[in-house]
């Protein structure tokens, strides 16, 4: 438990601890799943583009296998940021204090608000038929219920902003004002009453996690144990990682460089 002070009035010390911890135990599990050469491995390792990360950027070794364990998990520890994000609001107190993370169907809901909203992390990472899919969705919520109000959050929008969404479907604009796009600082203001909440959030976030993080050392380990796979093929990093990823290839078992 945090003996931290972070003095933010919408979620005690306590839950912002504990859900942030989680959020690195999860996202540091995967890394732990890149342990060894042959896991790493199971995404086959381009030496060639390595090389060049190397020497252009005269990159030491370990900070090459951070970078390619990083790589290699970047799309699961996005989803695991998208979880901070997400089940931070079953914490969040202000306005209301009914804010739900449903195991299924919206990402946040208040019943006593009724409000359902949909997050995303960037702007651009719904494809068309994507949009169309949301925007039915929510129409069909404001159908059922008129006073409902449905948001799509994103955490990088393009501006801050909450407005009206409009979006094409099936050739026909289609527009209503209880169907919203918002950024999560406008988000955080509607949720807390603050205008400035998530603002203060990001503010506290680095000293939270710093916290945290002084007891794992997960990252340096597991690229400690990489670089001992490699060296027992070849003492010279560069070599070892073409002999392993080039094994089969024509003239690669006595390859030096």
């Amino acid at each position: 438990m945090t003996t931290s002070n972070y003095g933010l009035s919408f979620i005690s010390d306590t839950d912002l601890f504990q859900h942030t911890k989680k959020t690195i135990d999860i996202y540091l599990s995967s890394a732990l799943e890149k342990k060894s050469l042959k896991a790493l491995s199971k995404n086959i390792l381009d030496p060639i583009k390595l090389t060049f990360d190397k020497l252009v950027f005269n990159a030491s070794d370990e900070s090459i296998i951070t970078s390619e364990i990083l790589r290699q998990i970047d799309k699961t520890n996005t989803n695991q940021i998208g979880y901070f994000n997400q089940h931070i609001f079953k914490y969040v107190q202000g306005v209301s204090s009914n804010w739900q993370v449903p195991a299924k169907g919206w990402d946040i809901e208040n019943a006593e608000l009724k409000i359902f909203c949909e997050m995303k992390n960037k702007h651009n990472t719904m494809n068309s038929s994507s949009s169309q899919k949301t925007y039915i969705r929510m129409a069909s919520k404001i159908n059922a219920e008129p006073s409902a109000y449905c948001y799509l959050v994103e955490i990088i929008a393009v501006k801050s902003q909450d407005i009206t969404w409009n979006i094409r479907v099936d050739d026909f604009s289609h527009s209503d004002k209880r169907i919203r796009r918002i950024s999560i600082d406008k988000f955080y203001e509607l949720v807390t009453g603050q205008s400035n909440a998530f603002a203060q959030l990001c503010t506290v976030l680095p000293t939270v996690l710093s916290d945290i993080v002084t007891s794992y050392s997960t990252a340096e380990n597991t690229t400690a144990s990489i670089l001992k796979d490699l060296s027992e093929i070849h003492p010279h990093f560069l070599t070892a990682l073409y002999r392993h990823a080039f094994k089969t290839y024509e003239g690669f078992g006595s390859f030096e460089c």
